[in-house]
């Protein structure tokens, strides 16, 4: 579940402050005290405003993760770490606040994207890789502040080395991804509100049309490339592309198309395409127990 971390802006920290620890230390303790009042001063030193973050940044964020930030402690990559900003934008909503609920929707809506061009392929994120991000605040925004930092946060350990990992497709790899990853962010972007379907038939058939728009243009993309789990792949998605437009186009039978349509985009059912392309195999967790009933 993707969790909204609203920012404000920097209040000011020295960092000659942490070295102020040292003064009621003994003799015997001085070289404990000097060591941590180092790391101490090593992390003020480090912190910077959530303003200035860039893409491919890693930091350690000042306490949970969820809440309002003000700054955090920016580390290089190689060190370990509890998040990286990967990816970035502005919001263009006017002179007025939208308002927290209409900031989040935008947010989960381009988070994923934005994600995806800097780490493609979800599946090889670290275990316990979930996205977070930044976004503006009423306060903020007055002062002019639109930007929202996507990020994925560790939501247990950290993360060792950076995320970036767009350059090291090949470029079918990189066809199938897009495609693939566009399947499952319109399933979840148009997942109605309502559990049951008889309480908003409309929405789950709006969602149905999207999946069947999307998996077209997977399947399309799937046409160019070569290989015989991915030929396989192919078909079955054009069979579950043609069940989601059926039930995008149910009346009373919806549940008829809806459950093979759902099935054929098991994820474990790509993972022989997804072998024979050199893409990770192991499904995520939480897409498992989706599928797993």
């Amino acid at each position: 579940m993707t969790v909204r971390v609203p920012r404000r802006s920097l209040r000011g920290m020295s960092a000659v402050a942490a070295l102020l620890a040292i003064g009621a230390v003994g003799c015997s303790e001085v070289s404990d005290a000097v060591d941590g009042a180092k790391d101490t001063a090593k992390k003020a030193a480090r912190q910077q405003s959530v303003f200035s973050l860039d893409i491919g940044d890693c930091y350690n964020p000042n306490g949970k993760a969820e809440g309002t930030a003000f700054a955090v402690e920016v580390v290089p990559c190689t060190e370990a770490h509890e998040g990286q900003v990967v990816g970035e934008f502005a919001i263009d909503k006017g002179q007025e606040y939208p308002g927290d609920d209409e900031i989040s929707a935008i947010a989960d809506t381009r988070c994923p994207v934005e994600a995806q061009k800097y780490a493609p392929d979800t599946w090889a994120l670290p275990k316990g890789a979930a996205l977070f991000y930044y976004t503006p605040t009423k306060e903020s925004w007055v002062t002019g502040d639109r930007a929202v930092s996507c990020t994925y946060t560790a939501e247990k350990g950290k993360f060792s080395g950076s995320l970036n990992t767009a350059k090291s497709f090949e470029p079918e790899q990189i066809t199938y991804l897009k495609g693939s990853n566009a399947v499952y962010e319109a399933l979840w972007a148009h997942q109605p509100e309502k559990d049951a379907v008889e309480d908003d038939l409309a929405g789950y058939k709006a969602q149905a049309k999207a999946v069947a728009a999307a998996l077209d243009a997977h399947v399309k993309g799937l046409a160019g490339i070569e290989g015989t789990e991915v030929g396989k792949l192919r078909s079955t998605l054009t069979k579950a592309a043609g069940n989601w437009k059926d039930a995008a186009d149910a009346a009373d039978a919806f549940y008829i198309a809806y459950d093979p349509a759902f099935t054929g985009i098991d994820p474990n059912k790509s993972v022989a395409a997804r072998k024979e392309l050199g893409l990770a195999t192991t499904v995520p967790a939480d897409e498992a127990e989706v599928w797993a009933g």
